[in-house]
């Protein structure tokens, strides 16, 4: 079952701990320019958590953080959705499901938009799941890459 919920301080430590692993970095390719560096992670979260207009929840999973779903505004003026499982939940249909969740009880603003690198098969399933098209194409630089990354933009009508 999964519970989406606030997120909590002592919710950090463990996000921090997802960042850390190198193939969830290479797959998300859009991701912190140092995921080791935890003080820049603390100011990210801090930041965001206070942002209003950011919906962000805490993905619970047989009692255990499994990771965070959330919508954000960054240079537009329509929300993005973005989401982060710890690598042992991957493969289980988790991240569609709270997705799913997340896009019915914590933001049913519509459109909604997404972004995944074009090789994350993965993450381009989960949103193509929730309902999803791709509407577009762009590029740009990926962190967990090192390297400029192709990625498809997806809408929510």
């Amino acid at each position: 079952m999964i519970l989406l919920r606030d997120v909590l301080e002592s919710d950090l430590p463990i996000f921090f701990e997802h960042q850390l692993d190198p193939e969830a970095n290479q797959m998300a390719a859009f991701t912190a320019k140092d995921p080791t560096n935890h003080e820049a992670f603390l100011s990210h979260w801090h930041r965001i958590l206070a942002e209003p207009t950011n919906i962000i929840r805490t993905i619970v999973v047989g009692g255990q953080v499994a990771g965070s779903v959330s919508s954000y505004y960054e240079e537009a003026d329509h929300p993005e959705v973005t989401y982060w499982l710890g690598k042992r939940f991957w493969g289980k249909g988790l991240a569609s499901k709270a997705l799913a969740e997340f896009l019915v009880q914590a933001n049913p603003t519509r459109p909604i938009y997404a972004r995944t690198a074009k090789d994350n098969l993965g993450s381009l399933r989960v949103l193509e799941k929730c309902g999803f098209t791709i509407i577009g194409e762009d590029k740009g630089f990926a962190h967990g890459r090192g390297t400029e990354v192709e990625e498809f933009l997806l809408a929510l009508q």
